[in-house]
């Protein structure tokens, strides 16, 4: 038996684009279902954004998004949520920082962090908050 922790990000109006750029960071696959796949009721012109969208791979984070249709309200993460990556794998999250960085406002550069590991913090191009620790990392 497991469980899993899975992030699920709202969007509105870009989780086809998020997700599309999230897969170019951590690679993985895309799987995606509309609303029109479902027949659930939007409104016009809103039936092609997501409804459900993840991105899996064997060794990529699984994350979950949707776009939020314009009858349901929708207030943007501002500081209300992160995503955190952390591990050992200096080379996979330092690639991964990188990637993120691309239009990111970084509230903390990736470096090392005073309990001996490497930490960074960013606000990437669509608003998600990322934390990246790095254990027992150098300086990244």
């Amino acid at each position: 038996m497991t469980a899993n922790l899975n992030p699920y990000l709202n969007f509105r109006g870009t989780a086809r684009d998020a997700l599309a750029f999230y897969q170019s960071v951590f690679g993985g696959e895309q799987r995606v279902s509309s609303f029109r796949d479902y027949g659930m009721p939007v409104a016009e012109g809103e039936e092609d954004l997501l409804m459900h969208g993840q991105l899996q791979g064997p060794n990529a984070p699984l994350l979950m998004v949707s776009d939020v249709p314009s009858h349901m309200p929708y207030t943007p993460g501002e500081n209300t949520f992160s995503v955190s990556l952390s591990g050992d794998d200096e080379t996979l999250l330092s690639r991964w920082w990188t990637a993120l960085s691309e239009g990111a406002d970084i509230a903390q550069p990736l470096e090392k962090a005073p309990w001996g590991d490497s930490f960074g913090m960013l606000t990437d191009r669509f608003g998600v908050s990322w934390l990246i620790n790095i254990a027992g990392s150098p300086t990244a």
